[in-house]
């Protein structure tokens, strides 16, 4: 059975990203590689934030990056960008092992930071920024971009207002080709595909049912003969309290016609289910739009709601990313996806790992001590 128009009209999904009231803010941005031109500068164009210029070692980069953006610095030295008086946020958008010291120098200068994920490359080097952030009064965010994809966050709306009863369920599936080559020095890691990818699922899995995991259970495998060094294929499984779990099971090698390709999330719960597909990973790297299917016992039984949604992951979240870090420093508050909370979604990254290293399941404790 389907809602009628009116049915459907009264499902008021909260889902698209909130932005400051002060969009004056500078920011600056350290790197200039593809996810910085395809997602950073279009995102913060449409929402109308204001980027005072960008810092990339590969001058011709930064150049190439805002050669669309005439009213944009190219700064010369990171120092550059550091001290110029209009940039109030850095945008730091380099590899992990790069990230902390950069961010931390931005931080004793007193700018406000949001940072790439992985936000470091071990749980200690996150955690001792997260201690000068903190000394600092620094605002510091995650770029962990998918919490506000259009399906995600409404599927996080939907759950925080309980039409799906008890969350008891999650999985999120992709199956696609990633062409890893697009970003040279990710084909040389060993820790690939959770680290740099399943990341964004492990955050919004959490974000999603509100629950911080007890145990990761992992598994990792490459495809015979890959020009990668990293494992590009994973199941996770995660228990969290009670009956609540999740699975999710990634395969980035399906060499089908893209009609084959999916990228679909499900969350249920006591209540109901909420559906739906991450439209950004289809007809990659073009995408469409997320789509959204849910079944509530609390609204209306027997009845399939399919609210229409605007937008995708790429480039549409980037304006959550950045536009709650903006609303926390007008409102002197943690941003939601503060570098604190980043290091809870950060040990079921390194949980995953050991879990695949040692054919268990590890608890998020073990990664603390």
């Amino acid at each position: 059975m389907k809602p009628s128009e009116e049915q459907e009209s009264l499902l008021d999904i909260d889902y698209k990203p909130m932005l400051p009231k002060d969009m004056s803010r500078g920011i600056g941005i350290i790197g200039a590689g593809e996810i910085v031109v395809q997602a950073h500068l279009p995102a913060y164009r449409m929402a109308g934030f204001r980027v005072v210029g960008i810092y990339d070692t590969d001058r011709s980069k930064a150049e190439m990056a805002v050669r669309n953006h005439s009213d944009m610095i190219v700064f010369t030295t990171l120092e550059e960008l550091f001290h110029h008086p209009e940039v109030q946020i850095v945008d730091i958008a380099v590899p992990a092992q790069f990230q902390p010291e950069i961010a931390k120098k931005a931080a004793r200068l007193g700018k406000h930071i949001l940072c790439q994920k992985p936000l470091a490359e071990s749980y200690a080097e996150a955690r001792t920024l997260v201690d000068v952030c903190s000394s600092l009064s620094i605002k510091a965010a995650v770029n962990q971009q998918m919490r506000w994809s259009p399906g995600i966050q409404a599927s996080r709306s939907i759950v925080k207002r309980r039409w799906l009863g008890e969350p008891l369920q999650a999985s999120i599936q992709v199956n696609v080709r990633t062409p890893w080559e697009n970003w040279p020095w990710l084909t040389q890691i060993t820790t690939l595909e959770i680290m740099y990818h399943s990341i964004h699922y492990l955050d919004s899995v959490r974000y999603v049912l509100g629950l911080q995991p007890e145990y990761v259970y992992a598994d990792g495998a490459r495809l015979p003969g890959q020009p990668y060094r990293g494992e590009t294929r994973t199941m996770i499984h995660l228990k969290f309290p009670g009956e609540t779990r999740a699975l999710i099971h990634d395969n980035h090698n399906n060499g089908m016609p893209q009609d084959d390709w999916y990228a679909t999330f499900r969350f249920e719960g006591t209540e109901g289910t909420v559906k739906g597909t991450n439209g950004a990973l289809y007809d990659y790297p073009s995408g469409r739009e997320d789509t959204l299917s849910l079944y509530s016992n609390r609204l209306q039984r027997g009845c399939m709601y399919t609210p229409q949604l605007e937008g995708r992951w790429f480039p549409h979240a980037f304006m959550g990313t950045m536009g709650e870090l903006m609303r926390a420093i007008e409102e002197d508050r943690e941003p939601e996806n503060s570098i604190k909370d980043n290091l809870i979604t950060l040990q079921t990254v390194f949980a995953a790992y050991r879990s695949m290293a040692e054919n268990r399941p590890v608890y998020l404790q073990e990664i603390i001590e």
